[in-house]
């Protein structure tokens, strides 16, 4: 038998099960997390050293937290310590697992995050219900003024 959407998502993190989260949208393969962070739903973002998918230019193609921190200051975004949600502030959180960033999540109107997961769905959650084995912990919060 097939696991749900829900239950893979649930087997990959666990504190999904006891945070709530939502699914907003279906499969979509066309774009990931670091594009969707970056309000970007029409390509892939990495910073592969082939150039095969989009990165800034602005940015190293590295996996490292400061290229990835790169790429989100050439969109205007800058480093910040509060996750709390701010009327005028677009807020990211980029993912990490040690240095390696893993994942990134965009703050929604209501308070909640918003992530696409790999080619998977996007869903709404808390910052809490992605952090484990799979992700790691939040390493940084980032802002910009809408």
């Amino acid at each position: 038998m097939d696991m749900s959407v829900e239950q893979e998502l649930e087997s990959l993190f666990p504190n999904l099960k006891t945070s709530p989260y939502s699914i907003k949208s279906p499969f979509d393969p066309g774009y990931n997390c670091i594009a969707w962070a970056a309000g970007d739903s029409e390509r892939w973002w990495e910073p592969d050293s082939w150039g095969y998918y989009y990165w800034p230019s602005e940015a190293p193609r590295t996996y490292s937290l400061e290229a990835y921190i790169r790429a989100f200051e050439s969109l205007g975004f800058v480093e910040c310590t509060d996750d709390s949600l701010e009327s005028d502030l677009k807020k990211i959180a980029i993912y990490a697992v040690g240095f390696r960033p893993t994942h990134a999540a965009r703050q929604m109107r209501s308070g909640f995050w918003s992530s696409k997961i790999g080619k998977s769905v996007d869903i709404e959650h808390t910052l809490e219900g992605l952090e484990g084995s799979f992700y790691g912990q939040v390493a940084l919060i980032m802002r910009r003024h809408e």
